[in-house]
């Protein structure tokens, strides 16, 4: 079992809004798309980066293995959402698919020189990486919270990011939950409990997850 983990989060997904045009229409030339079994690895730590990559359909996990063995989850990818961004030459992070998912694979080549039309790649993709980064400190923050505080992010963050803003639909486990929030699953498991017997939240499933008080949930993200 994995115990509470202290790390700096990586760099982690942007609304699907603020993607380049070209990159939303996952245009022909930009890369294929291709079909990752649920935990089929993407690409591995360490390996050289030299595309980036898109969230067609499913959900991505960028996580690392620590020296004592236990996971940390530093990202979660979701529809839209672009991933594979490195300042060096190698990734980071391994990332794998958390379900059966389509996965657009860029070439970075192909993504940072400019295009046919009237949108600069090179410049839209610039605030994309800024707003990485401010949601990357963000995290690295939240890291020192409560596990009351850490869940309540993770279901706002969740709901915000999804189709529904008064539900979460969660492809991931409570385990990689537990992993990117820097708590034990057990922790988890038991303030989502505190939470609905509050009647901040309805566990219709273990993954489906009704916010009926989005504004107490606010509160102790605040």
């Amino acid at each position: 079992m994995l115990s509470q983990t202290t790390h700096a989060a990586a760099l982690p997904s942007m609304p699907f809004g603020a993607i380049p045009q070209q990159l939303r229409e996952g245009r022909p030339h930009l890369g294929a798309t291709k079909c990752f079994a649920r935990n089929a690895e993407i690409f591995g730590e360490d390996e050289p980066a030299t595309h980036i990559y898109r969230v067609v359909s499913g959900a991505v996990r960028a996580y690392r293995i620590l020296h004592d063995g236990r996971r940390q989850i530093t990202a979660f990818y979701l529809p839209g959402d672009l991933f594979g961004f490195e300042g060096g030459s190698n990734h980071l992070n391994s990332c794998e698919a958390i379900c059966e998912s389509q996965i657009s694979v860029i070439r970075l080549n192909a993504a940072s020189g400019p295009m046919t039309g009237p949108v600069d790649t090179t410049r839209d993709l610039w605030p994309m990486v800024k707003e990485e980064l401010r949601r990357m400190q963000d995290h690295m923050v939240l890291l020192v919270r409560s596990a009351e505080e850490r869940v309540a992010h993770f279901l706002l963050e969740m709901s915000r990011r999804g189709d529904n803003p008064g539900s979460v639909n969660l492809q991931m486990s409570r385990q990689d939950i537990a992993d990117y929030l820097g708590i034990t699953i057990e922790t988890v498991s038991r303030t989502l409990t505190h939470f609905e017997q509050a009647g901040l939240i309805s566990l219709r499933t273990s993954r489906q997850i009704d916010l009926c008080r989005r504004s107490a949930l606010a509160r102790l993200n605040a």
